[in-house]
């Protein structure tokens, strides 16, 4: 799981998450003039609440967040992750929304005074803003451009090395690549410019491929948000998805879009190359 593929909606969702997971241990219900001795139950000692709230919230925001995270979505039952953990929050919020209305689910409806009856409690309105919140932020953040913005920020191009000087290297870091020569062109069968060294959980460097024309030189690269990488034989099926904060390797351009290289050295077309930042 790349922690930089998330998004600052998915962090709305984890702080409402967590705004949820505290008020589940907070009063579900509140009664007038009730002495401070009296232990009221919070969130998690009513069954209904604790199932159709507190538990659907956070499943809701765990399957949201693992989703985005996964280098490939994943489905369950023809669907991916990411549309049930939506499904979830939008559930969590509506049956928080009817827990509020009616906190004690029509007992008051027996007869007595209404003025006797039990209200919402300070955990079940907290649990109905932290739903509401996830649920917005589950449904907004592919339509809202902000939204769609790395919740972790891309790490800066290497600053300029002096003259002679030898940049660290490391796959996924632009200095470990050097420049060219205007108009040089690489050995026959040697890949362009130096080979980064193996990635630090042990995986093996991709060997970069140069591009057929001479116009263009392999450059890193890190995309802005999350952007699918289709096969190079035109399949619509995504064969992975670069996160933003990484960097990846563009081997060759095909009109305005790019062949890049992931890190296990797979290879495929980035068709949306708006907003890339190179290396």
């Amino acid at each position: 799981m790349n922690i930089r593929s998330l998004t600052r909606g998915d962090g709305v969702v984890i702080g409402a998450a967590v705004l949820l997971f505290i008020a589940s241990f907070l009063d579900n219900y509140s009664y007038k003039d009730l002495p401070d001795s009296v232990d009221l139950p919070n969130l998690w000692e009513s069954g209904p609440v604790l199932l159709s709230v507190v538990l659907a919230g956070l499943i809701a925001a765990a399957l949201i967040v693992v989703a985005r995270g996964l280098p490939q979505p994943r489905k369950v039952a023809g669907l991916e992750l990411g549309a049930f953990g939506v499904a979830f929050a939008v559930f969590a919020a509506w049956s928080s929304l009817g827990n509020v209305i009616d906190p004690v689910g029509g007992l008051d409806n027996l007869g007595g005074s209404d003025s006797n009856a039990p209200s919402a409690g300070t955990g079940l309105i907290l649990a109905l803003v932290a739903t509401l919140v996830m649920a917005a932020a589950a449904i907004a953040t592919p339509l809202v451009p902000a939204l769609q913005a790395g919740l972790v920020p891309a790490p800066k191009p290497a600053a300029p090395q002096p003259y002679g000087a030898q940049p660290p290297g490391g796959y996924g870091y632009p200095g470990a690549q050097p420049q060219q020569p205007y108009g040089a062109q690489p050995q026959p069968g040697q890949p362009f410019g130096q080979q980064p060294a193996p990635a630090p959980q042990g995986a093996a460097a991709p060997a970069p491929q140069p591009a057929a024309g001479a116009d263009f030189s392999p450059f890193w690269f890190a995309v802005p948000v999350a952007r699918q990488l289709f096969a190079e034989d035109g399949s619509p099926t995504p064969i992975a998805e670069l996160a933003p904060g990484t960097w990846y390797l563009a081997v060759e351009q095909r009109g305005a879009a790019l062949v890049a290289q992931t890190q296990d050295g797979r290879r495929g077309v980035l068709q949306d190359t708006s907003g890339i930042q190179r290396g």
